[in-house]
């Protein structure tokens, strides 16, 4: 008889919040030594849970609730008029699937951390971090490409789950900011999912007051966890 393996989690220190300064935030990470696997961590994702690279996180802050995890039930999600627009206008683009990141992946990383993220605690020159933070060895982990003649401007980096997709970080060329790339990556997986049959394309957290996640919130239906489980947010 096999007998389950318990999971711990681990408290990180406390550093600043990157969304809501100046308040200070920590997480309870899974045990880095615990083998977590497609199935697991889709189950961990229900419960509120993130990844960044190989390691399972979420929020476990003092006194503070406001990173909420949201997904899309992408059968009943009904783009809005902006949403239209914004998929027409990018109707020249070409999605292209890939399965590795390379030298091409990270100099759009960098343009953007430097145009978007300049304060952000992340340094565009960094290659190690850029794989460290977005490649996972235990995940069916793709790469969203979007380009135009061959010209990359956007990648969404997209956890393949057994029974939904995550959607993990997008960047984007910042020149192009005016197409609403990020916007268009989450449509797309959202059109991806729904013709997968699958039922939640997942979005991470949402914290009402960062300007940063505002654009979440205009997906809906957006189902949010809350104490009693997963519920609609209302309109």
């Amino acid at each position: 008889m096999t007998v389950a393996r318990p999971l711990r989690l681990y408290l990180s220190a406390e550093h600043a919040c990157g969304y809501l300064p100046p308040r200070a935030a920590r997480s309870a990470f899974v045990d880095p030594d615990f083998p977590l696997d497609p199935a697991h961590y889709e189950s961990l994702l229900s419960q509120g849970f993130r990844r960044s690279g190989e390691h399972a996180y979420r929020p476990h802050c003092h006194a503070c609730t406001r990173c909420i995890p949201v997904r899309v039930p992408v059968a009943d999600f009904r783009p809005d008029r902006s949403q239209r627009r914004c998929r027409a206008a990018n109707a020249d683009l070409e999605l292209r699937i890939e399965k590795r990141l390379d030298e091409e992946h990270f100099q759009l990383y960098s343009r953007y951390l430097a145009a978007r993220h300049a304060s952000g605690g992340m340094d565009p020159a960094d290659r190690t971090a850029f794989h460290v933070f977005l490649e996972c060895r235990w995940l069916d982990v793709r790469y969203w490409c979007l380009r135009r003649r061959g010209r990359l401007l956007a990648v969404a980096v997209v956890d393949h789950l057994p029974q939904s997709l995550s959607a993990v970080y997008t960047f984007f060329e910042p020149a192009e900011s005016r197409r609403g790339l990020g916007t268009l990556a989450v449509l797309l997986q959202i059109e991806a999912a729904k013709a997968a049959a699958l039922p939640y394309l997942y979005l991470g957290y949402w914290v009402p007051e960062s300007k940063k996640m505002q654009y979440k919130a205009r997906f809906r239906p957006l189902e949010a966890l809350g104490g009693i489980g997963w519920g609609l947010l209302p309109p």
